[in-house]
């Protein structure tokens, strides 16, 4: 039976043999570290974090359903990060410019004992995450020259073909199958998915604020706390509020 105090950590990875391995070295290096889940997908580790609230979260960064990437732009409480991933030189600088935790496949005793040591000072002081983790998260996704912006979005319904204005979208939002395009008359349904728009829309105007939702700027009512200091926007000509995932808060920091 794990203390009550000792800390948690989840670990995600499609390949269970390596998931597995992981959780044995961590158990060989951080004896005291009580791992709490071996998450098969991006989903489920999603929402086992959700639930959890784990310290310390272990992403394999290609996973199906949600990537590791985007699990972590998902996460609301205080559970820390480490990037795990096959070799890549662009990802590792951008992970080394922001400071983010990182392990590279196959898993080494050594790098993953330096991990390790920074993790356990990292949790004897946790904060919010960097305002950099947004930044460096959207620049490993989106890497899409501005010349590939959209400016009209096209909605199939029934024989009609819709062609939206991009500048007419209040936001867009991501479900299992579809991406709501949402103006202030109608929604409509596409099949991009969020990654592939962000990639195409002006960052000026089109701001990713949670995993699964993009709001055009320029339709910003304004924002609001609750009770639990969760920021929420509310859009010009339409009814719901928006939430904002932590990752994303600062975006908002001067309004």
């Amino acid at each position: 039976m794990p203390s009550p105090t000792a800390p948690t950590a989840l670990i995600a990875d499609d390949e269970p043999a390596l998931a597995r391995h992981l959780q044995a070295q961590l158990g060989k290096l951080w004896p005291e570290l009580h791992i709490v889940c071996l998450a098969r997908h991006g989903q489920e580790a999603a929402e086992q974090i959700a639930a959890l609230k784990p310290d310390l979260a272990f992403l394999d960064i290609r996973m199906p359903g949600l990537t590791g990437l985007e699990v972590a732009q998902g996460i609301e409480g205080l559970t820390r990060v480490v990037f795990v991933t096959a070799y890549d030189e662009f990802a590792v600088q951008a992970f080394e410019a922001a400071a983010l935790d990182y392990v590279l496949k196959p898993v080494s005793v050594d790098r993953l004992a330096r991990t390790i040591e920074r993790l356990k000072s990292a949790l004897l002081t946790p904060t919010e995450p960097q305002a950099s983790l947004a930044q460096a998260l959207h620049q490993l996704q989106h890497p899409a020259p501005a010349a590939t912006r959209l400016r009209w979005v096209r909605a199939s319904q029934g024989e009609l073909t819709h062609q939206i204005p991009v500048d007419e979208v209040l936001f867009f939002q991501a479900d299992d199958k579809y991406t709501c395009v949402q103006t202030a008359q109608k929604e409509y349904l596409i099949r991009t998915p969020i990654a592939e728009l962000v990639a195409q829309l002006d960052p000026e105007l089109f701001w990713q604020v949670h995993r699964s939702t993009v709001v055009n700027i320029a339709h910003l009512e304004g924002t609001r706390r609750d009770e639990a200091s969760r920021l929420w926007l509310r859009i010009r000509q339409h009814a719901s509020e928006l939430p904002v995932s932590r990752a994303y808060v600062h975006l908002f920091k001067a309004m």
